[in-house]
């Protein structure tokens, strides 16, 4: 597998229809300005909690990449390369 599968899943438990959408979209978008700090080839799902509906997008992403960080699904920078 060369990419990796997103699955986003939000309960009732966050509020309506239009409250659980607005954090899956979010939760998309982190994903996908993020796609390729990950590295590929794994089935990844997120599950939303309550808390994820009353925090801020900044807040939620770090949230998020700090997990990723976590379980070791990003590549490693290339040493010596130019940060700009």
């Amino acid at each position: 597998m060369s990419q990796n599968r997103l699955g986003v899943t939000v309960s009732t438990k966050l509020g309506g229809a239009v409250k659980r959408n607005k954090v899956r979209r979010r939760l998309k978008e982190i994903y996908r300005l993020n796609e390729e700090k990950l590295s590929a080839g794994f089935d990844i799902v997120l599950v939303a909690r309550v808390k994820s509906r009353f925090v801020g997008y900044g807040e939620l992403e770090s949230s998020v990449m700090s997990l990723f960080r976590k379980l070791r699904l990003t590549v490693n920078e290339v040493a010596g390369g130019s940060a700009k």
